[in-house]
Formats: structure tokens, sequence, C-alpha cells
């Protein structure tokens, strides 16, 4: 969310990210009611500072006035529940109203409604020329006999998946590959688990608004995260971190879980768009300084984009455009990966920056060194997720025999040069 003073100081610029975000918010609205909310703030302060003048005067009032003054004090005190249950039901529209206020994007970001204005930054690597028919990953894996997509929907359902043998083992490999790698570049490794609590997805913004995505265990008031970044966000909420703890680099670990809710017929072959998958999540706390934020975000992007070159992959970056970056972010890159059998790219990671909009959802805040508490700054990016990246993968590596080569990166990991 934004500060309460950014938007009454600048609600146009308030306007112009919810249009350019096809967020609907009356501004207008909003700051009236602000304005209710501290119109009956008042109102109750002065009765109440009445109220206690009348108290200090009663014990050496004359009789004759007592009785005016105690009818006078008594209805004062209806007056201040009357004045406190109107702040107490705007304070509650005024909150709500809040969640949904967006971020206000960075200048550079396409301004458009949905994906179609996102703009390629750089296209990286080749795209293989094959001098053979190539199969989908699909016909890969039922050739190999690597997994099995259709047994395993009489137990789960559609969009579910079970891999088999050396592409099973292959799928943890990369997970461990992917950790040693940032654990290398200073992040510290975290498994999360993917249950967490509503309050925990208002945290991170992906609660109000995109309930319909999460499965919800109502038994015990739990979601099913989507992201590691959910329990990650919520980890230090609350907290006051020191200026000699940040940044904070997370690598974290978890199952995932979507419902793909309003993606019917989209993707439902193989494993570009399933229920549950795995991820290895980075994300970073530091400190509330946009040229150290915009830092942090082309690192994200460089660990993301040196997995893929080390895995030989073709990919593109892409600039999100305001209307298809979400509500909460300042600025946001997906990276797309070649995937020959669609004969385009697609989606495997994203990174984001988010500034203190998620701080202040969060309550994550850090003391600086003239011991002001302020609210940090959040970034996160996908460093992998699985299986998603077994698609370009097995697709891009694949041989004329049907067999999969594997890039150098992996041949020691997985023993041999073919998978």
């Amino acid at each position: 969310m934004l500060s309460l003073a950014f938007i009454r100081d600048n609600p146009d610029a308030v306007k112009a990210a919810a249009a350019a975000k096809n967020v609907t918010l009356d501004v207008d609205r909003l700051l009236a009611v602000d304005g209710a909310v501290r119109e009956a703030k008042t109102r109750a302060d002065g009765l109440r500072t009445e109220r206690n003048e009348i108290s200090s005067r009663f014990k050496d009032a004359a009789p004759e006035e007592k009785a005016g003054l105690g009818a006078r004090s008594k209805a004062i005190s209806g007056e201040i529940a009357a004045a406190e249950e109107a702040s107490k039901a705007a304070e509650d529209e005024l909150q709500a109203m809040l969640l949904r206020v967006p971020n206000i994007p960075w200048d550079g970001a396409p301004v458009g409604p949905d994906e179609s204005f996102n703009t390629v930054i750089r296209t990286e690597g080749a795209v293989r020329e094959f001098d053979f028919e190539p199969l989908d990953h699909v016909a890969l894996m039922e050739k190999n006999d690597w997994a099995d997509l259709a047994r395993i929907t009489q137990v789960s359902g559609s969009r579910t998946y079970c891999l088999k043998g050396r592409l099973a083992l292959l799928e943890q490999m990369l997970m461990v590959w992917a950790m040693q790698r940032l654990e290398a570049a200073g992040f510290t490794l975290m498994t999360v688990p993917a249950l967490a609590r509503p309050q925990a997805f208002v945290g991170t913004g992906h609660f109000p608004g995109h309930e319909e995505e999460a499965y919800h265990v109502p038994a015990d008031d739990l979601y099913l995260a989507g992201t590691g970044e959910i329990a990650l966000t919520g980890l230090h909420s609350g907290e006051i971190i020191e200026a000699d703890k940040l940044p904070i680099l997370y690598a974290g670990y978890s199952p995932c879980f979507r419902r793909e809710a309003g993606s019917a017929g989209r993707d439902v072959r193989g494993l570009l768009r399933v229920h549950q998958f795995y991820k290895l999540e980075q994300y970073i706390i530091c400190r509330d300084d946009a040229d150290e934020s915009a830092k942090w975000h082309q690192q994200l992007l460089h660990h993301a984009e040196a997995m893929l070159q080390a895995l030989e992959i073709p990919y593109q970056v892409i600039e999100t455009s305001t209307g298809d970056m979400g509500t909460g972010k300042f600025r946001m890159n997906d990276i797309e990966s070649w995937v020959p059998s669609l004969g385009k790219y697609r989606e495997t990671h994203s990174c984001s920056t988010l500034h203190d909009w998620q701080a202040r959802r969060a309550n994550l805040r850090w003391r600086d060194e003239e011991r002001k508490v302020r609210f940090v700054h959040t970034l996160n990016n996908t460093a992998l997720a699985s299986p998603r990246i077994l698609v370009p993968l097995l697709e891009n590596h694949q041989t004329e025999d049907g067999r999969v080569r594997l890039p150098a990166a992996l041949q020691s990991l997985m023993g041999g040069e073919y998978l």
C-alpha cells in the first residue's frame, strides 16, 4: 500500500497509476473517507476534553450546577460513542480501500492494459534450427518413459503430473544445482511451507483480489501459497531490522500450488501450467533507497539469466507493461524461454521490485543509523521453477533419436552426457 500522506499529496499520480494498472479505485472517495475518519476522531477528542473539563469543575460546582453538568457529561458519553462508531466504520472502509491502492509504476514501464503492450528488452542465445522433426516435451517423455501423465489424472485430476526415472531425478538435481549457485552468491537457503494464514497473503498483496487463485483449507483457515515469497515476506512481519542486518538475501524453496482459475483451455497439454510445482525464489529485503533497489533488481535478473545461459536455453527479457505487472509492482521484468514446439518464448521467470508497497502491508521495517524507523524495500525473482523449466530444457536439447543431451553444466550432476 501507499502511505496516506503520499495519497493526500499526490491524488492525481494515484489516479494515473490506477488507470494504468486497470485498478478500480475511487481516489476521491478514499480521500473523503480519510477526511471523515479524521473529523470523527477530532470530534471524539474534543468531546473527551469537554468531559474532562466537566469532571474537573464538578466537585467545586454549586449544587444547582451539578445536575446540569452531570446531564451534559452523560450526553457527551453518548456522543463520544457515536463518534467512535462513525470513526470505526470509516476506518474500516478506508483500510479496505488502502489495500487496493496500486503502487506507482516505474517511468520506464510500457503503459498499456495487458501483456500485448510488453516490450522485449533483449534476446539472448540462438534459437536452434533442427535438421529433423522435433518432438514436444510430452512426446519426449512418453518415448523415454519419463512420466505417467494419463494415470495420474485418475488420482489427482487435470493439470497434474507424475515424473519417472531419470527425469524425476533431474527435477530434484536442478533444484539442488540452483540452490548451490545462489548460496555461492550470498543467499541464505530457506525451505518454507506452502501453507500460510490469510494475513500473510494480504501482506504480499495477493489478497484481496486473488483469493480464487489459491487453494483454501477452511478447517484451519489456511491457504496454499503459489510462491515462497508469501512465507518469506511474513517471516519478519512486525519486526524492526537493524541497519547492519541489511540487505537480507533469501533463496526460498517450497512446493507451490495454484488453482489456475480463469485459465481453462490454456496450456492443457504437458507441464507448462500445472496445479502443483516446485520453486526456488530469490527474495531480498533492503534499505528504502531507489538506487539500491534498482541495483538488486539487476542482480536478481543476472542470477536467473546466468542459470538459463548455463542450461543453454535461449531466452528474452521483457519489460512488463503497467496493466500486466500487477497492483503492487514498481517494476517487473519477465524472462521468457524458447519453446521449440510452440515456436515462441514462454515465461519461466518473473522479477519484481515493489519498493515499500509490500513492506507497509506486512509491517516490515528497519532502523537507520540515525535510529529512525522506516519501511524496507522488497524484491523477488524466480530462480528456478519446475516442471515448467523442463519444457524448454527437454525440447531444446533433444536429439534425432528422441534422446536428450544434457547441457555441460548438468552432466556431472546426472553422471553422463544424456538424460
